[in-house]
């Protein structure tokens, strides 16, 4: 059995297949995505609806992401709301729904099913009995299904994210330049930016080991090493 986590996709499509078929994820796998499924990358709709059949076909833990978030709040919000979704790659995802090619979508030509796994199928954190999985982050002394919102989707990685009960947190949200999973004291961030000519990560949580693919189909694999923390 492995604890396999998958960091930020954001519309990557092609990537998040790759990955999946290299590592090979079993039902004797738990599989959680860390959030982050839209914006940015150039397919936002084959994303979900690659979520949405694994869903169907073996257990699997979809987090929610600041994004879904946004994307939500830019359809039932106001103007505001909307201009910031599409100055942060809701853009990119719009035009994934597109009639046709270099034709943008509208709200409107988003599935229904589409908005009931945004909307439905996303929970804000996944606890086992070694890891919290997350989002952005958690805070030290709140029990995990007390954490404040701004926390768990919008909080950047600081130079330790520790939790009272000795647990590892498992995140995304905070942008890896270098391309490589950070350790940091208490936390791992798997956000590597799989969308701007980076890689997406998945990360077997409980040995270290981790996967990573690139938008030029190459991959490569490597550990993290815990006693960092």
């Amino acid at each position: 059995m492995r604890v396999l986590a998958i960091g930020d996709v954001h519309g990557c499509l092609g990537q998040l297949d790759d990955l999946l078929a290299w590592v090979n994820p079993t039902r004797a796998d738990d599989l959680v995505m860390l959030g982050d499924y839209v914006d940015r990358g150039p397919d936002s709709r084959g994303v979900i609806n690659r979520l949405i059949e694994l869903k169907q076909s073996r257990p699997v833990v979809c987090l929610r992401g600041n994004h879904e978030i946004m994307m939500l709040a830019a359809r039932y919000g106001g103007r505001d709301d909307r201009k910031q979704w599409l100055g942060v790659g809701g853009t990119q995802a719009l035009g994934s729904y597109g009639p046709a090619t270099g034709v943008s979508g509208t709200f409107d030509d988003i599935p229904g099913g589409h908005w009931e796994f945004l909307e439905n199928e996303l929970v804000p954190y996944h606890e086992t009995e070694h890891f919290i999985f997350v989002h952005a982050g958690v805070t030290y002394s709140d029990k995990v299904d007390e954490q404040p919102d701004n926390v768990l989707y919008w909080e950047f990685l600081g130079e330790h994210m520790m939790h009272y009960s000795g647990k590892t947190v498992i995140c995304g949200h905070s942008s890896q330049r270098s391309g490589l999973p950070k350790v940091i004291p208490g936390a791992v961030c798997i956000d590597t930016c799989a969308y701007s000519g980076g890689w997406l990560t998945c990360l077997d949580a409980l040995t270290g080991r981790y996967w990573q693919v690139d938008a030029l189909g190459r991959k490569r694999e490597g550990w993290i090493d815990y006693e960092d923390e």
